[in-house]
């Protein structure tokens, strides 16, 4: 009777192994010359390379040359939505607040409720037309300015919120210009200034 025995770890693989044909053997530490040391595989074919399995990369389902991110003109619908939707609730606040103001001397009754609700509905109405105003003055010179410059960085953001202050306050003359442009500019330099703030402490690379 013959008691010796393949060396540990290895396998006479394949269905010749199993009616006695000789088959290649595979090891514990190697397969097809692809190192598995400190792996225990039950069997080897299940011998997989941990490092195969590791995704150092995002992955993206995107046409060739397309961007990882949202351009300017995606997100102008999302900006000019949500600041209309901010707008609405703001003013709703404001106006519950003048209209409790206004009606504290009367009793409560009927027409303090109108008087109430309508301030609520007429200062809603009107941030939502400002804010959404600005978002749309912002988002149409972001995207021209994109598209002049084939870029995106923080210098669109800047001047498109330097143009839409000058654009809004348009009609209040020279001095009126220079201060809506002095607002847009110290706002998006704040913004800028905010989405780059893990760049400049070094810590992670922005992506435009």
């Amino acid at each position: 009777m013959d008691n010796s025995a393949p060396a540990s770890g290895a396998y006479k693989g394949g269905f010749g192994g199993m009616f006695g044909g000789g088959g290649s053997e595979y090891s514990n530490t190697t397969l097809s010359g692809v190192p598995l040391t400190g792996m225990n595989p039950i069997s080897p074919y299940l011998n997989v390379d941990p490092r195969y399995l590791v995704q150092d990369t995002e992955e993206f389902i995107l046409p060739t040359g397309a961007s990882k991110t949202r351009g300017r003109f995606e997100l102008a619908f999302f900006t000019i939505g949500a600041s209309c939707i901010t707008g609405t609730a703001f003013g709703a606040v404001n106006g519950l607040r003048l209209g409790l103001k206004e009606t504290r001397d009367m009793a409560w009754s009927k027409p303090r409720n109108v008087q109430i609700i309508n301030m609520v509905t007429r200062q809603g109405a009107s941030w939502a037309n400002t804010l959404g105003s600005i978002a749309l003055l912002y988002s149409a010179f972001g995207v021209a300015i994109e598209k002049a410059r084939g870029a995106e960085d923080d210098i669109n953001t800047v001047a498109a919120g330097t143009l839409t202050g000058m654009m809004f306050k348009s009609t209040s003359g020279l001095k009126g210009v220079a201060r809506g442009g002095l607002v847009g500019l110290a706002m998006s330099g704040l913004y800028a200034l905010y989405n780059n703030w893990d760049h400049l402490k070094g810590t992670t690379p922005i992506h435009y």
